[in-house]
């Protein structure tokens, strides 16, 4: 239902409006004493709840309870306290209408000129790995209500709910009061607050609730601007980088070094994390275009197990490693930088730098260094604008204990490998993963020798995975994301030398592939789940 008509001739204007009474009740009490020191020395009333109002008693000023602003006390440990017409009232009032200030002398309510208000923990509660009751009490219905009410009023009220704002409003009661475009700013500002509070809360009530086949029915997606980027993926197009409250990601990383990140710097680092995490053994991937490279676990008994890795990784393909983006699933070593002194690359990513190490990579000025949040994860849902829309969908994740569901592939062809075979096999498994579809990986000794990826047909992923590996290809095993349709593929890798292939199974022509790897006496698996990355 839309709100009263008015006649604009009867509004007054308001653009400085002094503060005289002010509102306060904030759950962080970062600065709050300076705060309110200033608007003591400006003689503003200040009307105050809970420990907000016994934080500035303490600190010698004098405040006026809400209570006896209500004539109602806190009630219902506490719930009830703000809510209530002595308080909206003096919120909503717009002064800059007559009819308004004569309601407001008749009701004997005085209005507030600033509102300073945060909401209660909700967001720190859960990530604390609080539960249930202890959460939803940390839903705030009051402070939602307040801010709502004097943003809504921004010609006539000031509202604040951050501590970073201070600093300007202080500035503006000193000078004598707050502008009509501050305050319109701080308005945007408080909307966004509630906003982003109330997609918080519902995303628990949500994710709560779903069960394993639900998705939910709204969704809201809020980011907040981290840095104007130079340019899109060309020199035409603008771009930014934004962080999404509650992310650990690579958007969350802190860059030690070099020069500032690329929209495609960004991409690639994102896609270098997701091939080098999915490994549980010290692992590098390198990528370029948002492909891998090279992708490689330690060697066995290595004295530096992620330098040893970061070789064997871009022994897979070092000409296309020249300018590549690198992700290390450990600690970036003094060996590994000195490996890299003389190879060009764009961004290393890693949770952790040995202080040794960036001593030589100081030397490559231009060379990013991006140190992962502690609290980094793999993200549980993937989305994907569309046009007019958006796509989510459960982010595509190995289960931890992937040794144990490769005891239930079916095997199609040829016979069971030895361990330290199926060990290859799974490494080729998850490392085609991390290739655009349509992927071949070539694999041996748990390092990838040949990559064929984003072909529009599978044979000329395999016959791209095979030259690149060249002599390499022999022995080695092979991985497809997605099953395939005919035996042409198969029979380019067995001919190549190929020892094993590890597919999903599924095609129409299963049994002329089956019987090509049988005539060949390679061994084939059969996994049940593909793993397309477009």
């Amino acid at each position: 239902m839309a709100g009263p008509s008015h006649d604009p001739a009867l509004y007054r204007s308001r653009d400085v409006v002094p503060v005289r009474r002010a509102l306060v009740s904030v759950s962080d009490k970062t600065d709050l004493l300076a705060l309110g020191e200033a608007l003591a020395a400006a003689g503003v009333e200040i009307v105050s709840t809970g420990g907000s109002a016994t934080l500035l008693r303490e600190a010698g000023h004098t405040v006026t309870d809400v209570s006896s602003v209500t004539g109602f006390p806190e009630s219902l440990d506490g719930r009830v306290k703000t809510l209530h017409p002595s308080v909206h009232a003096g919120l909503l009032a717009d002064l800059r209408l007559e009819d308004h200030e004569r309601q407001l002398d008749e009701l004997e309510i005085a209005p507030f000129e600033l509102v300073v208000v945060n909401l209660y923990p909700f967001v720190e509660t859960v990530r604390s790995g609080a539960q249930g009751d202890d959460v939803v009490e940390q839903i705030d219905i009051g402070g939602p209500a307040m801010v709502r009410a004097s943003a809504k009023n921004y010609a006539n009220v000031a509202i604040v709910v951050s501590p970073s704002s201070y600093p300007a409003v202080i500035d503006a009661v000193r000078a004598g009061g707050t502008s009509l475009v501050q305050r319109r700013e701080l308005a945007a500002r408080a909307f966004a607050h509630t906003a982003e509070y109330d997609r918080a809360v519902a995303t628990w009530f949500s994710e709560g609730t779903l069960t394993q086949t639900d998705l939910p029915e709204h969704l809201t997606i809020k980011a907040e601007r981290l840095a104007t980027l130079r340019y899109g993926e060309n020199a035409h197009q603008r771009a930014a980088i934004y962080t999404r409250n509650g992310g650990h990601g690579i958007a969350q990383a802190t860059q030690l070094q070099g020069k500032e990140m690329s929209y495609n710097n960004y991409v690639d680092a994102d896609a270098a994390l997701r091939a080098a995490f999915d490994m549980v053994k010290p692992a590098v991937a390198i990528i370029k275009h948002a492909n891998p490279c090279g992708i490689a676990v330690t060697a066995p008994n290595a004295l530096d197990p992620i330098a040893s890795a970061h070789l064997r990784a871009h022994e897979c393909d070092p000409v296309s490693a020249y300018g590549g983006v690198i992700a290390a699933n450990g600690t970036v070593t003094l060996k590994m930088a000195e490996n890299l002194k003389d190879i060009f690359t764009e961004v290393i990513v890693a949770p952790s730098f040995e202080p040794a190490a960036l001593e030589v990579f100081k030397a490559k000025k231009n060379l990013r260094l991006l140190q992962l949040p502690e609290d980094w994860q793999q993200e549980r849902m993937d989305v994907r604008l569309v046009s007019g829309g958006l796509l989510l969908q459960d982010a595509d994740r190995f289960p931890d204990d992937i040794d144990s569901v490769a005891k239930d592939w079916q095997l199609v062809s040829g016979e069971r490998p030895a361990d330290e075979d199926m060990t290859n096999l799974i490494f080729a498994w998850k490392a085609c993963r991390a290739v655009k579809s349509n992927a071949i990986v070539l694999a041996k000794n748990s390092a990838t020798v040949g990559i064929g990826m984003g072909q529009v047909n599978r044979v000329d992923s395999c016959r791209l995975a095979v030259e690149r590996a060249g002599d390499r290809a022999a022995g080695s095993v092979a991985a497809s994301d997605a099953f395939f349709p005919f035996a042409d593929g198969p029979q380019i890798l067995l001919d190549a030398g190929i020892s094993a292939i590890i597919q999903p199974g599924g095609s129409v022509r299963d049994d002329e592939v089956v019987a090509a790897a049988k005539a060949a006496n390679v061994t084939m698996f059969f996994t049940g789940e593909r793993h397309f990355f477009h």
